[in-house]
């Protein structure tokens, strides 16, 4: 499993999230953060080209898997802000309280262990006036759909590199103590309805 989680799931992964509607999700979200922004579970870099550099102080990516940040060298030297890899986990972040101005979130929180945890850290390390960006897949709102994802997730969270198909994303935000902003939802075009139903938005932390 070393060599399989190391070397076949980042490529996996990158490819995957590189087609053309997922592209087009980052392309709706990721502009929205600013000043010096935290990402969660950078992987490829695929965000990195995305952000509005006029209002980008610098991108501090965080992931377990330092194979990912080899794959994203070529997107992170191709922008004109820095962007710093922090190899670790998001349920346990190494910056300090109040440290950053945005955290994004993009296809992240379906694959994070304890999703809670990595939330309450995004909230801690967030500066007073900060925003929760985030787009993940998530549990269909569908009865149908929802029964063949229950089905399907021991085995494409065992292919995919822990992803859950069926997370209750907007449900772990508000419980992690955070208020939606903004929210859109719908499936994507051209993909499974078992892995497209869309959440996106802002959210910030609750007082």
């Amino acid at each position: 499993m070393g060599f399989y989680s190391n070397y076949v799931v980042p490529r996996f992964v990158t490819c995957a999230c590189g087609s053309k509607p997922i592209v087009r999700q980052r392309q709706k979200v990721v502009p929205k953060a600013r000043g010096k922004i935290l990402e969660i579970g950078l992987g490829a870099g695929h965000n990195v080209p995305h952000y509005d550099h006029t209002v980008v102080d610098c991108v501090i990516g965080i992931d377990p898997c330092e194979t990912s940040w080899q794959l994203a060298q070529e997107r992170v030297n191709a922008v004109p802000f820095d962007v710093e890899f922090l190899a670790g986990s998001a349920e346990d972040i190494p910056l300090d309280d109040n440290s950053v101005d945005s955290v994004l979130l993009t296809f992240a929180l379906c694959t994070i262990p304890d999703p809670l945890a990595a939330l309450s850290e995004a909230k801690r390390v967030m500066r007073p006036g900060g925003e929760l960006v985030f787009c993940e897949h998530a549990q269909a709102p569908d009865e149908s759909v929802q029964r063949w994802q229950a089905r399907i997730n021991p085995l494409w969270k065992r292919l995919a590199g822990g992803c859950n198909l069926n997370r209750d994303i907007v449900g772990l935000i508000r419980t992690a103590g955070f208020d939606i902003n903004e929210l859109e939802q719908m499936y994507l075009p051209n993909t499974p309805r078992i892995a497209g139903f869309n959440v996106w938005g802002t959210a910030i932390p609750r007082s």
